[in-house]
C-alpha cells in the first residue's frame, strides 16, 4: 500500500532521468538557421528588449550581466562550442545557481523544462545550471515564455539571436517540437500545464 503516494503527485514531478524529446537528425540543419535577429553587442540587443529577459548559454548570459541586466532565466552548462568556458564566465555565470538540472546533449529532458517553468514562475531572477547541454532549450523557452518576453541563444561565432516571443514564434516552436523523437504527449503535457 506504501507504492500508492510514492507513485501518485498532485505536481506530477519530473524524473531526473526523463528523456522526453531526442533531436533527429534530419532537423539538425534546420536549427543552424538563426531564429531571429543577430546582435553582437548586448547594451544594443537590450535596447529591444521591454519585457522578461530569458538567456540561453554562458557566454550570452555572461555578456548580460556585464552589461548590469541579469536575465530573468539564464540556462547555463559551463560550456561553449562544446569546450569549457573560461574561468572568468563560468564563475561570473555560475555565481548565482539557483536550480539545477540534467539534460543530455541532443535531447530535452524533464527535468531541464521543469528547471525553466520554475525559473520563469518566479519573481526574482533564476540561473539554472545544466548538466549536460542547454541549447535546445531555446525552443521549449519560446513556447513557454510570456508574449513580449525576449529569448536569446548563441550564434557560433556569429552572435546572440533574439527571439522575441509572439504567437507565430510559438507556433513556429511547437511545430518544430513535434518534429522530435520521443514523448510528445508527455513533454507537451509538462510544459503546457500551467496553461489552464
Amino acid at each position: 500500500m506504501a507504492r500508492d503516494d510514492e507513485r501518485s503527485s498532485e505536481s506530477d514531478p519530473a524524473d531526473p532521468d526523463e528523456q522526453l524529446l531526442v533531436l533527429p537528425d534530419d532537423l539538425r540543419h534546420e536549427l543552424k538557421e538563426p531564429m531571429g535577429p543577430i546582435e553582437t553587442d548586448a547594451e544594443t540587443l537590450l535596447e529591444d528588449v521591454d519585457g522578461p529577459l530569458i538567456a540561453v548559454g554562458d557566454v550570452v548570459t555572461y555578456h548580460f550581466l556585464q552589461a548590469g541586466r541579469p536575465p530573468d532565466v539564464a540556462l547555463v552548462d559551463e560550456r561553449t562550442k562544446r569546450q569549457e568556458v573560461d574561468e572568468e564566465i563560468r564563475e561570473t555565470v555560475t555565481e548565482a545557481t539557483h536550480l539545477e538540472a540534467m539534460n543530455p546533449p541532443a535531447e530535452i529532458s524533464a527535468a531541464v523544462i521543469e528547471a525553466l517553468l520554475e525559473g520563469l514562475a518566479r519573481e526574482e531572477p533564476t540561473t539554472v545550471l545544466v548538466e549536460g547541454e542547454e541549447d535546445l532549450v531555446a525552443l521549449p523557452a519560446i513556447v513557454a515564455a510570456p508574449e513580449g518576453a525576449s529569448v536569446v541563444y548563441g550564434q557560433p561565432d556569429e552572435g546572440m539571436v533574439h527571439v522575441k516571443v509572439s504567437d507565430e514564434h510559438r507556433a513556429e516552436m511547437r511545430a518544430l517540437l513535434d518534429r522530435f523523437e520521443g514523448d510528445t504527449e508527455r513533454f507537451w503535457k509538462l510544459l503546457d500545464r500551467d496553461d489552464g
